[in-house]
């Protein structure tokens, strides 16, 4: 079945008053553009004419046994309900590994839902049924079986555009984020600001909620590519490490820093780790040889 763009939104609008009815506190639901719900109802009254933002927020949960908190990120494609919902949980009680099978057990339980299922508030009651015990059996995880069957990955490399990346506390946020997590990449700083981030998709998929939450807004995923493993990925990386690339830039603007940085080696850099493709996808022109 299929629905129109307006019916999608009003649904998304419905599930969100029940959120705030579930979650009446202050901070519970917290809504990463505070004007997201405006925009969408303005849209459908045809008083505004672009598309809004999608929905993205964070609920946190209070887990009773034992007593911890998961935050909930959410984000509503604009299709969703009839697309899937993207959604990952984190608790500061968790280790990767823990917080890797939360993720996997949700995503499978949400994967049985049809489309046009609204399916966030089951989400939140499969979290506070289900996730005490990836916290009490934490020894378990760790136990090797004689028996156990390889399990399959999905390992993802994302490339992501912004604007434009200055300012020293958010280029230590991204190198601190992507050297916790075990991903590799870079994060070339200046204007435009391009990050790629490998590694298992959980892993990436935490970094790109990370660098994003609370407010980071001219930021987008302009490319993904995804393969199925049951080895621990290191062959399919193009990168060894997590590291701040850093380009020769045109133009010198003093304090502003408003400067482009030098496309033509980018290009170059990205010959060297077989990603010439991402050029055009990233900036929209055909890349071309340095030998022509």
């Amino acid at each position: 079945m299929s629905a129109s763009m307006n019916e999608c939104l009003q649904l998304q609008l419905l599930e969100m008053e029940m959120l705030f009815s579930m979650f009446p506190n202050q901070g519970e639901v917290k809504l990463e553009d505070v004007n997201a719900l405006t925009n969408i109802k303005r849209y459908l009254e045809g008083t505004r004419e672009a598309l809004p933002p999608k929905i993205e927020f964070v609920i946190t949960l209070q887990i009773e046994e034992p007593k911890v908190k998961i935050d909930l990120q959410v984000t509503m494609p604009h299709s969703y309900p009839y697309t899937a919902l993207q959604l990952f949980g984190r608790s500061s009680e968790l280790d990767r590994q823990q917080q890797l099978l939360l993720n996997k057990g949700l995503t499978s339980y949400i994967g049985t839902f049809d489309p046009g299922e609204l399916c966030v508030c089951a989400a939140i009651q499969w979290l506070q049924d289900n996730s005490a015990s990836y916290f009490l059996n934490r020894k378990l995880v760790y136990e090797p079986s004689t028996q156990a069957k390889p399990v399959k990955n999905t390992f993802l490399r994302m490339w992501i555009y912004s604007h434009h990346i200055y300012q020293q506390d958010l280029r230590k946020k991204i190198l601190d984020v992507g050297k916790r997590l075990d991903v590799t990449g870079f994060c070339m700083t200046g204007k435009p600001g391009i990050i790629c981030v490998e590694g298992f998709k959980e892993h990436c998929e935490e970094f790109w909620h990370t660098i994003r939450y609370p407010n980071w807004k001219h930021i987008s995923c302009k490319h993904a590519e995804s393969i199925e493993t049951e080895g621990n990925g290191e062959d399919l990386r193009l990168f060894h490490s997590f590291e701040e690339l850093l380009l020769e830039a045109h133009g010198d603007y003093g304090l502003r820093n408003d400067y482009h940085m030098n496309l033509g080696q980018f290009l170059e850099f990205l010959k060297k780790h077989k990603s010439e493709h991402v050029f055009q996808i990233l900036f929209g022109i055909e890349s071309k040889s340095s030998d022509s």
